[in-house]
């Protein structure tokens, strides 16, 4: 009985709410100029708090959910992983010519060596029915003097609890482009002082979903001292292009015993 009068006594400011601002903004020609100054301040104010209201409120609405972690697992992964940049809001969203090392979060850095950085950085959400990552990055590149372009994502601990050999680390990708862009990825293991990469380029003829599998039996890593592990995605030739990562994600099984 409460909640349904508290609901109507509630519903009535707000129309009233609605209405006063409906005059107001009939009568905004007219106004004398210092009751116009308050009135746009009280304005403004609605609105910073409305905007706050709104970005939250459609970031937890809009599909996929902020913070999903629904991933495709090939048969016996004992690690999945989605990166915090597909994964939530990070801080910046974006950055306009991208400064080498620029972060996106806590995970994600853009390396280069341009003299004069034209590559723009942003996270998008996503809202298609078929995405399962909340979020995704578009990278926008125009002239470009440099000789490389890549995001390191640093991958957390559990990549590498009882990593063996025996192991295959898959990197899946959703990839939509303006042009086509040869992209790679590249698997760093630090085993003592030690660092083991491994490059696999994703197929030219990928769809939109593409993924590379590292077989880690052909590597000379120390399974002992296995301290850490990253991902480099290589972008080749990105110049007056634009790349819209919509998802990355990871995951680790055994290889299958003969």
């Amino acid at each position: 009985m409460f909640d349904g009068l508290r609901e109507a006594a509630q519903g009535l400011i707000h129309r009233r709410a609605l209405r006063r601002w409906a005059r107001a903004a009939a009568r905004a020609e007219t106004l004398d100029l210092p009751r116009l100054r308050v009135l746009r301040g009280r304005a403004r104010e609605i609105r910073r708090r409305v905007d706050r209201f709104l970005h939250v409120a459609e970031g937890r609405l809009t599909l996929p959910v902020i913070g999903s972690n629904a991933i495709r697992k090939p048969l016996h992964t004992d690690w999945a992983y989605r990166p915090e940049l597909w994964r939530g809001p990070v801080s910046p969203r974006g950055v306009a010519a991208a400064e080498n090392r620029t972060a996106l979060g806590t995970e994600a850095r853009i390396y280069h060596d341009c003299a004069i950085s034209e590559v723009t950085l942003r996270q998008v959400r996503n809202t298609r029915e078929e995405d399962l990552a909340p979020f995704g990055l578009r990278v926008d590149v125009f002239r470009f003097d440099g000789t490389f372009l890549s995001l390191v994502i640093d991958l957390p601990q559990a990549a590498v609890e009882n990593l063996t050999r025996d192991h295959i680390i898959e990197v899946t990708t959703v990839v939509e482009e303006e042009k086509p862009l040869e992209l790679f990825a590249r698997l760093n293991i630090q085993h003592g002082p030690n660092v083991e990469q491994i490059v696999l380029e994703f197929p030219l003829d990928r769809g939109p979903e593409a993924a590379v599998a590292f077989d880690l039996a052909y590597t000379d890593i120390n399974e002992k001292r296995v301290e850490r592990m990253w991902l480099d995605l290589i972008f080749e030739g990105p110049e007056m292009n634009q790349v819209l990562l919509r998802d990355v994600t990871l995951t680790r099984r055994p290889r299958a015993g003969f």
